[in-house]
């Protein structure tokens, strides 16, 4: 069964960081955020990923052999997320699909 898309905003054992990871309405995991000191700061990076995730020009391709990823830029260059790994250019262009899809519209799933 098909969900809503949503941001989930986690803090890691690992380094007491917040993180967000957005869901697309199947479930898969489409966009992963950076660390963040606070979880206000998270959710700022949230918004973020909102207001660029229409701007084509702020998804940075990436390519290499048989493993193809995205990362999404601020409009000051700086990375808000990055994408899972594929194995076609292809699937890496759904991907970002379906963050210009959901990201804008997603609602926030907090898990702290």
């Amino acid at each position: 069964m098909a969900s809503l898309p949503k941001y989930q905003v986690f803090k890691s054992t690992s380094n007491s960081e917040y993180y967000y990871r957005l869901r697309s309405s199947n479930n898969e995991i489409i966009l992963n955020g950076e660390g963040y000191k606070s979880k206000q700061s998270c959710y700022d990076g949230i918004n973020a990923v909102r207001i660029n995730a229409l701007i084509d020009s702020r998804y940075d391709r990436k390519d290499s052999y048989s493993n193809y990823t995205f990362n999404l830029k601020a409009g000051n260059g700086e990375i808000i997320g990055r994408s899972e790994n594929y194995n076609s250019s292809y699937g890496r262009d759904n991907g970002i699909a379906a963050v210009k899809r959901d990201a804008p519209v997603a609602q926030i799933e907090d898990l702290t």
